[in-house]
């Protein structure tokens, strides 16, 4: 049992130095899992506006909105993840991507 909980601080406290970049995959994977549907949303939304009015909210929210949530979020979560302590960090992250990688099983 000694041995686990080593290994666990032991890759926790390596993930430690890359929450940032861990946080950013995580960030851009959700995004890429639910981005087809914020965009499809957004569609129904501003559909009866005139093409070009459409098209350029269209590219403005997208790009924009995808780009604020990229550079926001990121460091948010990072300092979300930061609080864990070493004994959960490494079972939260996997936990996290495991989730991701159910989620894009399904899509």
């Amino acid at each position: 049992m000694d041995l686990l909980l080593d290994l666990i601080a032991t890759l926790s406290r390596w993930t430690r130095g890359h929450l940032y970049d861990i946080s950013l995959a995580v960030m851009a994977t959700l995004l890429v899992l639910f981005g087809p549907g914020i965009n499809s949303w957004i569609q129904q939304k501003i559909g009866g506006l005139n093409f070009v009015f459409r098209t350029l909210l269209f590219v403005l929210l997208c790009a924009v909105g995808y780009g604020l949530a990229m550079i926001f979020l990121t460091p948010w979560l990072a300092k979300g993840l930061g609080y864990f302590n070493n004994y959960t960090l490494a079972p939260v992250l996997l936990l996290v991507f495991f989730l991701i990688g159910v989620i894009a099983d399904r899509n």
